[in-house]
């Protein structure tokens, strides 16, 4: 299985809960996820793409899990997650339709990437984190 880096610093924002979503974060292309709950509106999107939010954990990095992945396929994610938690590399989850993306802090990508490579994954991307 094949990890890929994305390119770009990305941040985890948190909203309340009935706060409307900027139509200027769903236009265009690159990666941005929206998840509302009763409890909160979080956006994973680059740094410095949203102002004025109340919370925001910045400094991760964004890999995706090469896909498409079959809704069939078990255990993708707790593969992943395994090594990089005996590793002690602290990750936040995103799926989509077709694949996963994981995204941990910049200041632990070499501890991830050789975790990962040891586990048996292909992990390719940006030199700065390789």
């Amino acid at each position: 299985m094949r990890i890929l880096a994305l390119e770009g610093d990305y941040s985890v924002y948190r909203f309340d809960p009935d706060r409307d979503i900027p139509g200027s974060l769903l236009a265009g292309s690159g990666f941005r996820s929206v998840t509302r709950t009763d409890q909160e509106l979080s956006v994973v999107a680059r740094t410095g793409a949203l102002r004025g939010a109340p919370r925001e954990e910045a400094g991760w990095t964004l890999w995706m899990v090469q896909g498409p992945l079959d809704f069939g396929l078990l255990g993708v994610l707790s593969s992943i997650t395994g090594p990089l938690a005996a590793a002690g590399v602290s990750v936040f989850a995103v799926s989509t339709f077709d694949t996963d993306y994981i995204l941990w802090k910049k200041d632990r990508a070499g501890e991830a990437v050789r975790a990962l490579r040891e586990a048996g994954f292909e992990v390719e991307g940006s030199a700065r984190f390789l």
